[in-house]
């Protein structure tokens, strides 16, 4: 069925490649589609922990903030760029590195990361903010937050896509104009420090996990690209687009903390409670948005993961019912988790970094090594087998977590006899996975 530049209407198919009439679009929509679903308050949160939670000052805090994003930025343009030669998505894409079943184990992480966790904490951040800005019961605005989200979703890839481009400039003007009033009277030197090199470690690890959440979506939205987009443009919009964002609001919610007023439960209240009243809502709106503008990304690409895992739904709308589904589960775990959204957004963060950095080693060795050549008929083959991509992703995974982990649940042997290293889960499980993989020997991909 004939999709092309149609907005309102039903993505149709599934996973398949992007046929050449449907191609469409330019690498600079890539920096809203990037910087519109960072524009939000689970953003902003993460910096209020590196100096509430981390015990980092401001300008440790910045440095290791920066750091984070900016890796998790460089990756994300890299892939990225792969979406407009392929026609596919990101989780379709890792076939060629995992082989057709043993792709099953990424693809499972990706679905349950973005379909229930990232879908249920951005949720609940943007049902806060409603409810600061209405007064509504905050049950009653996740129903809210939540139908728009899949309703969005449903209609796929092009409405997504103008919906990050038209609430681009409504979330930029509000947030830069919140991001002046709070460093104006911040008091950037005057807090926090205490938390050394295990602070400054854990915080980096965290903006990584934050920003390289969004590697496993990245061909996603570049695949409707035309083939002949080049590929340095897609890379630079994708990535600069998900760094400023993820930055300037870390930023931000680490000012934040220095500028002090009353606590309350609602995260969104306790951060606007220093704002003029006039601004305190426009921020709380722009709160709301971001959250929509970053969950019809997870509802959408956590739908396209799960049918990667070869599971054959004969509908014309798969990829639209499959959203739905993920949209429902999301709206339970995020109505589960709105007593203790602080905590469980700190353990989620650092969680998610644990399978994606050695997912990631594995698949940044494998594009270097595979370089210039013809990858797609791995991407359907099912008898395509490379051993090599999950046993590397899996020993990253379990040596890493298991030495190196420092959470609240469990902390490994490393960090307990070691406090000061904090957490460089994500840094191990990315080495040990891309040098494992880097020796292994891999299945070259049948002609044809």
């Amino acid at each position: 069925m004939a999709y092309g530049e149609k907005v309102v209407k039903v993505e149709p198919g599934g996973i398949e490649p992007v046929a050449a009439q449907d191609k469409h679009g330019r690498p600079i929509q890539l920096f809203w589609t990037w910087t519109s679903p960072n524009l939000e308050f689970a953003t902003i949160f993460l910096g209020v922990l590196a100096v509430s939670a981390f015990g980092l000052s401001f300008w440790q805090a910045a440095a290791a903030l920066t750091l984070g994003n900016l890796l998790g930025s460089i990756a994300h343009g890299f892939l990225s760029a792969r979406g407009p030669v392929h026609g596919v998505p990101q989780m379709v894409l890792g076939r060629v590195a995992f082989g057709y079943w043993g792709n099953l184990l990424p693809a499972s992480l990706m679905s349950i990361m973005a379909g229930a966790g990232w879908f249920a904490v951005n949720s609940v951040s943007g049902a806060f903010a409603l409810n600061s800005l209405t007064g509504l019961p905050v049950l009653l605005c996740l129903v809210l937050i939540v139908a728009v989200q899949i309703l969005i979703a449903f209609f796929g890839h092009n409405l997504v896509q103008a919906f990050e481009r038209y609430v681009f400039p409504v979330l930029a003007v509000v947030f830069l104009v919140t991001a002046i009033f709070i460093f104006a009277r911040s008091a950037l030197s005057g807090i926090g420090g205490a938390g050394g090199l295990g602070g400054f470690l854990l915080t980096a690890s965290a903006a990584f996990g934050y920003t390289a959440g969004w590697n496993p979506y990245a061909a996603d939205y570049t695949r409707y690209l035309p083939a002949g987009t080049s590929r340095r443009a897609v890379g630079w919009f994708a990535g600069s687009g998900l760094f400023l964002a993820t930055t300037v609001l870390m930023l931000v919610g680490a000012a934040s903390v220095t500028v002090g007023g009353n606590a309350s439960s609602n995260p969104a209240t306790t951060f606007t409670n220093n704002l003029p009243p006039w601004l305190a809502a426009l921020t709380l709106l722009a709160i709301a948005l971001g959250a929509v503008a970053a969950n019809v990304l997870n509802v959408y690409s956590a739908a396209l993961a799960f049918l990667t895992l070869g599971i054959n739904l004969p509908l014309a709308w798969r990829r639209a019912v499959v959203a739905a589904c993920f949209g429902a589960i999301g709206f339970v775990l995020a109505w589960l988790g709105l007593s203790d959204a602080g905590h469980a957004y700190e353990s989620f963060l650092l969680v998610i970094a644990y399978w994606i950095g050695p997912w990631l080693g594995v698949v940044l060795v494998d594009m270097h090594v595979r370089r210039g050549q013809v990858i797609d008929s791995a991407l359907t083959d099912t008898r395509h087998r490379n051993w090599a991509g999950p046993v590397a992703m899996l020993a990253g995974m379990l040596i890493s977590i298991g030495l190196f982990s420092n959470q609240s649940l469990y902390t490994g042997p490393i960090p307990q006899a070691v406090p000061w290293i904090g957490d460089i889960t994500f840094l191990v499980g990315f080495v040990i996975a891309a040098g494992i993989y880097a020796v292994w020997p891999k299945t070259p991909v049948r002609a044809g």
